[in-house]
């Protein structure tokens, strides 16, 4: 973490205790700032996008979605995250056995549409490791339990995963240890509650509210994602998995002692029902086509939630007025990029440069 002298500032109050301002309140109390962290929620963080994730950190598997600066985001995060983790006071599953995809027969000419995209993925950013092709024994080798169901499939090196509640819980847990840091819980504020500078005033607001942040930050938006949380004793797998499907790829991530997340719903809309019957099944059916011990899993939890997004699904940090910083719009990438939009905004608050959103082609215009 950077040390005190390095920002031009004594205190801050960071708005939202998802992901992103758990993380940059911690490292501003961390480097000697007084930070009070005002959320709207609990301290469980009900309300954030990050609570209902698979925390995948797949770089290349989401370039199929993703363009090559989230990437090269999603590459510095994975080196990132083991070192914020150990910091932290409670361990979390973190985990870097790369990334398996699977498609069916049926489906061999979207794999193959797949296969070309990556491959171009690896010549943009030709820093990540290079996809191997595997056949039905290279399968069963790094995947016993799958045994020979699939021909052909996809292995993309150390790729990972963390697990995303064990996460916000041990920030909250060293948030709550830091001598500097101030939590208020179902506290919402906005910037305009503040005038950083002023007698009694932090001397800098920085805006995490995802969502919340819209009626300052009109292009967002909510693209709503559709989480299933399973358990299922019988099932052993050891890395995230992709399905190749007609409409769109779903994943599988398995978490310790045998708890499955299974996802894939992307529907362009900020309503925050409940998931549907037709994607329920869907997916469901899905994770038992990769396993038949599926079928005796019982549901922990299906949630749905709407994660912010801007207009070309990019993250984005700007300045909203003098000493008032916003980030946001990250999308489905959250915690695949969230160590690199921590270190551009420590950069930015810090000198108010940034080397790295110039590497990563981050938009911090005002």
């Amino acid at each position: 973490m950077s040390p005190l002298q390095e920002f031009p500032f004594r205190s801050a109050a960071v708005l939202g205790a998802g992901l992103m301002g758990r993380l940059l309140a911690l490292a501003l109390a961390r480097a000697g700032c007084e930070i009070d962290l005002y959320e709207a929620g609990g301290p469980q963080a009900e309300g954030a996008a990050a609570r209902v994730a698979a925390a995948m950190l797949a770089p290349l598997a989401e370039s199929a979605v993703a363009p090559p600066s989230v990437v090269r985001m999603g590459h510095h995060a994975l080196d990132r995250w083991p070192t914020l983790i150990a910091a932290l006071a409670a361990p979390v599953f973190f985990q870097r056995e790369g990334t398996l995809v699977l498609w069916h027969r049926q489906d061999a000419a979207e794999a193959a549409r797949l296969r070309r995209v990556l491959e171009r993925t690896g010549e943009r950013v030709p820093e990540l490791p290079a996809m191997r092709t595997l056949d039905a024994a290279g399968i069963e080798a790094i995947e016993p339990a799958l045994g020979r169901r699939f021909a052909q499939a996809l292995l993309l090196p150390d790729e990972g995963q963390l697990d995303n509640r064990a996460l916000l819980d041990a920030l909250l847990a060293t948030l709550q240890a830091q001598p500097k840091a101030r939590l208020h819980w179902h506290a919402p504020r906005t910037p305009d509650d503040f005038s950083p500078g002023a007698a009694g005033q932090p001397e800098r607001v920085i805006d995490c509210r995802g969502l919340g942040a819209k009626p300052q930050w009109s292009a967002l938006r909510g693209v709503r994602g559709e989480v299933i949380r399973v358990h299922a004793p019988e099932v052993t797998l050891r890395r995230p998995m992709r399905l190749v499907h007609p409409r769109y790829p779903i994943y599988i991530a398995p978490k310790p002692d045998h708890l499955f997340v299974i996802g894939a719903t992307e529907i362009e809309s900020d309503d925050m029902s409940p998931a549907s019957v037709r994607s329920t099944l869907e997916l469901l059916s899905a994770a038992y086509a990769v396993h038949s011990g599926f079928a005796e899993a019982r549901i922990v939890e299906i949630a749905t939630q709407c994660r912010p997004t801007l207009p070309d699904n990019l993250p984005a940090v700007r300045e909203l007025r003098p000493h008032v910083m916003q980030v946001n719009g990250l999308y489905r990438h959250g915690f695949m990029i969230a160590p690199a939009i921590l270190d551009v905004a420590l950069e930015l608050l810090a000198t108010g440069q940034s080397a790295l959103a110039g590497r990563f082609g981050l938009a911090t215009h005002p």
